[in-house]
């Protein structure tokens, strides 16, 4: 006598998916079928969980390590930060400004199945994978590795296993079937072929950081006089996604620029190194809290930019990011909470700022925070850190040599 195996629905995972090429589907999944389906890149990197693994998994262990890098690197360390993050917008501690891209995943091999559509013409289907399919992460990998430690111990995140599993669905993309060698392009495209975002372009649009949000509030509260005559807010005159304006940009200054000026008027020349880096409530300075320091900023900046708006019109050299944190450590010293041997009132401000040449011209900021190219045009594009100490001691003693020539006074 001879048994026929089974032939209903196969074992598996199930999967709502939703194909977007004929070898690649998206989908959303729960937590506990991420883990399952994906096991932890810490344990596969364990040499001693290797020597106790089966076979199939330290097969997964070597395959994944073909397509992709180790924890040992970079993202290793990113990892802690980033389930922090994650845990905190599944509390609802970040609002809807939080956020996670799709999961990228390569299932080696053949599926167990797949359904006829759901719905006809939606394009929504059952893929089944089999229970020792080898899944594996080839983008979005540190973001596996948080949620692994998540689910490993929600308590220490301040979650439970009942809110992971009602609260969280994670988007995916998986493909299906390539080969190694598919699998580790990619890998390449997806890190390689992206342009890198500046790091201080970055911090304009974290709205978690206090800078930003200071500067986004003397954009809305100042309001300026435009071309035709009107009155509007400064902040439609604030490029907020370039680095650098170009002659067909309406705006006058960038957002990471007025950040720059708001992280040194709130700290002075320290401010310098938070134009690359977040500012939150307890790097304020002593003796200050998040309110006082925003009437305060906001009321000095606004008075500057007000007071200099025609050179802002013009994309003067005022709007440069260099002379714009060059600027804050000078109006810094008009903050109630700068050291005493260094304050003064926003009239001595005005009053070093009143001769200034703002013309972007060679005669004027060639070597204090640009330089001349080969066309023979001034180019400002030197960074905060190595130029902003030059402008802010031009700017505080006209006597110099720097500050006599950004006044035009050679003699």
């Amino acid at each position: 006598m001879r048994l026929t195996m089974p032939s209903g629905t196969p074992e598996g995972i199930p999967l709502t998916v939703m194909p977007f090429r004929e070898d690649a589907v998206i989908g959303t999944m729960s937590l506990a079928t991420l883990v399952r389906l994906v096991p932890s890149p810490r344990r596969e990197e364990d040499p001693r969980a290797l020597k106790t693994a089966s076979g199939h998994d330290r097969r997964r262990a070597e395959l994944r390590a073909t397509v992709q890098r180790t924890l040992k690197s970079q993202k290793g360390k990113n990892i802690p930060a980033y389930a922090e993050y994650i845990a905190a917008g599944i509390l609802g501690k970040h609002g809807s400004a939080w956020s996670t891209p799709p999961v990228t995943l390569w299932h080696a091999g053949e599926i167990a199945a797949m359904s006829d559509e759901l719905i006809p013409d939606s394009g929504l289907r059952t893929l089944t994978l089999a229970p020792d399919a080898m899944v594996i992460a080839i983008d979005g990998e540190t973001q596996t590795t948080a949620w692994h430690d998540i689910y490993q111990d929600p308590e220490s995140f301040g979650l439970t296993y009942t809110e992971l599993g009602s609260r969280v669905r994670i988007p995916f993309e998986l493909y299906l079937g390539l080969s190694p060698a598919d699998a580790r392009q990619i890998f390449y495209d997806r890190n390689v072929k992206g342009v890198d975002v500046a790091k201080n372009l970055a911090m304009s649009m974290d709205q978690r950081d206090l800078a930003t949000r200071l500067a986004h509030t003397v954009g809305e509260r100042l309001e300026v006089e435009s071309d035709d005559g009107r009155r509007v807010p400064f902040g439609k005159l604030v490029n907020t996604g370039k680095r650098q304006l170009t002659a067909t940009d309406k705006e006058v200054v960038t957002l990471s620029a007025l950040r720059a000026l708001i992280t040194t008027t709130v700290f002075g020349g320290k401010g310098v190194q938070y134009t690359a880096t977040h500012v939150r409530e307890e790097d304020l300075p002593p003796h200050t809290d998040a309110d006082e320091v925003e009437a305060v900023v906001v009321r000095l900046v606004s008075r500057l930019i007000g007071d200099h708006f025609p050179d802002f019109a013009r994309r003067g050299a005022i709007t440069a990011p260099a002379v714009m944190a060059g600027l804050g450590i000078l109006l810094h010293r008009a903050t109630p909470w700068c050291d005493p041997g260094d304050a003064t009132g926003y009239e001595k401000v005005a009053y070093l700022l009143a001769d200034v040449r703002w013309e972007r011209e060679p005669a004027y900021w060639d070597g204090v925070c640009a330089s001349v190219g080969s066309t023979g045009r001034l180019n400002f594009s030197g960074g905060v850190k190595d130029s902003a100490g030059r402008v802010a001691g031009a700017l505080l003693d006209p006597h110099s040599e720097l500050g006599r020539k950004i006044r035009g006074r050679w003699s």
